[in-house]
C-alpha cells in the first residue's frame, strides 16, 4: 500500500512514517527542511518538498496513494502573529483534504489533541462524548476544536475521516514543540527541572508515542467515519509522575512547588519581556492557568472499538529513561 503523511519529520509523524515502511507499505513523506529529512532516510520512504499551505504541492506528494495521515500542525503555544495557528491547522487541513479528493484517496487519518475536551473536575474522566469548554487555554487547542467541527461536517460527503486526540506524548523520538513532556524528563535526570506547578495534586493524561503511533494505524484500519478517539495513557498528578521519575531514573532532588500567584507573576514578565525586546516566551499567563487544572480521560472507546492497548506510565517511563541515558552516554 502507499501512503502520504503530512508531518513526516516532526515527532509523531517520522515514527509513524518509519513504522509504516518497516510494514513493507510506501511512505510519500511531506517535508520542508532537508536537514529535518535526514530521519526518514530509510526504505520504502519517499520524500516531497512541499508545505500544507501549498495546495500543489500537496496533489503532486499524494499521486498514487490509498490512504493519508494528517500529523501536520502548528504545535507552538503562543505564536506573535496568531492567525498563523489558526491559518495552518485550519486552512493547511484543508489543503490536504482538497488534494485528497483530487486524488480519489477515501481514507484520512487526523491528529488533534485531547485539549479540545477541555479540563475535568474530581475523579471524573473526560470522553469523547464531555461537552466542549466554553473557552481555551491556547490557541492551538481552539484551533483544533474549531477543525474537528469542519472535519465532521466533511466527512459526510468527502473522504471518510477520523479523529485521533493524543494527550501529553512522551518518549523516544526526535526533541520538538511536541516532545515537550521528554524534554522535562532529560531536564530532570540532568539535575535541571526543579520545580512543580502548585500543589503538584493537578492531574495529566501521559501517553508513550509508540503507543500514539500504534493507535493511528488502529484508527485508519478500523476507526469509524466521522469519529474521534482519544489516545491516552495514564492519569497522573505531577507529584506522581515525578515520583515515578524520581525512583526509575535513581535520580532524587528536591523540587520546588511554585504557588499560582508566583507563577502569573514571572509569565507576566515574560510577556513583557518578548513585548520589548522579541524572541519566544518560555511560559505564559494562559499555560499557567491550564498547568493548574485537571485533565483526567478516558481512551475506553479506543480500547474497544480500535483494540487499542496503551503501556503503563512506569513501563513508559523505563523505556524512555533508559533511551535518554544511552543518547546522552
Amino acid at each position: 500500500m502507499t501512503i502520504f503523511i503530512t508531518g513526516a519529520t516532526g515527532f509523531i509523524g517520522s515514527k509513524l512514517a518509519l513504522k509504516l515502511a518497516a510494514k513493507d507499505h510506501t511512505v510519500h513523506a511531506l517535508y520542508r527542511s532537508a536537514e529535518k529529512a535526514n530521519i526518514l532516510n530509510a526504505p520504502n520512504i519517499k520524500l516531497f518538498k512541499g508545505d500544507i499551505l501549498d495546495a500543489e504541492s500537496l496533489i503532486t506528494a499524494m499521486q498514487g496513494c490509498d490512504q493519508v495521515y494528517h500529523t501536520a500542525a502548528y504545535a507552538n503555544v503562543w505564536a506573535k502573529d496568531r492567525s498563523l495557528i489558526y491559518r495552518l491547522n485550519i486552512e493547511g487541513t484543508m489543503n490536504v483534504l482538497q488534494a485528497a479528493i483530487v486524488n480519489n484517496i477515501q481514507r484520512i487519518v487526523c491528529t488533534s489533541t485531547a485539549g479540545v475536551l477541555g479540563t475535568s473536575t474530581g475523579d471524573n474522566l473526560l470522553d469523547e462524548n464531555s461537552p466542549s469548554p466554553e473557552k481555551y487555554f491556547i490557541d492551538y487547542e481552539s484551533s483544533k476544536a474549531i477543525l474537528e467541527n469542519i472535519l465532521k461536517v466533511f466527512s459526510l460527503k468527502g473522504p471518510e475521516i477520523i479523529i485521533v486526540n493524543p494527550s501529553r506524548v512522551y518518549g523516544e523520538g526526535i526533541f520538538s514543540e511536541s516532545n515537550g513532556v521528554t524534554r522535562m524528563i532529560e531536564s530532570y535526570i540532568r539535575g535541571k527541572w526543579r520545580i512543580i506547578p502548585g500543589s503538584g495534586k493537578s492531574t495529566g493524561n501521559y501517553v508513550h508515542v509508540d503507543d500514539v503511533v500504534e493507535a493511528h494505524i488502529l484508527a485508519m484500519d478500523k476507526g469509524s467515519n466521522g469519529e474521534r478517539y482519544i489516545i491516552g495513557g495514564e492519569n497522573a498528578s505531577y507529584n506522581t509522575f515525578f515520583n515515578l521519575l524520581s525512583e526509575i531514573s535513581g535520580k532524587k532532588f528536591t523540587l520546588i512547588r511554585l504557588p499560582e500567584f508566583f507563577m502569573m507573576f514571572a509569565s507576566y514578565l515574560m510577556m513583557l519581556k518578548v513585548y520589548i525586546f522579541g524572541g519566544k516566551p518560555l511560559i505564559t499567563p494562559s499555560l499557567v492557568r491550564k498547568f493548574i487544572c485537571n485533565f483526567n480521560l478516558s481512551s475506553r472507546k479506543a480500547i474497544k472499538e480500535l483494540g487499542y492497548n496503551p503501556r503503563s506510565l512506569r513501563e513508559g517511563l523505563e523505556e524512555t529513561v533508559n533511551w535518554l541515558k544511552q543518547r546522552n552516554g
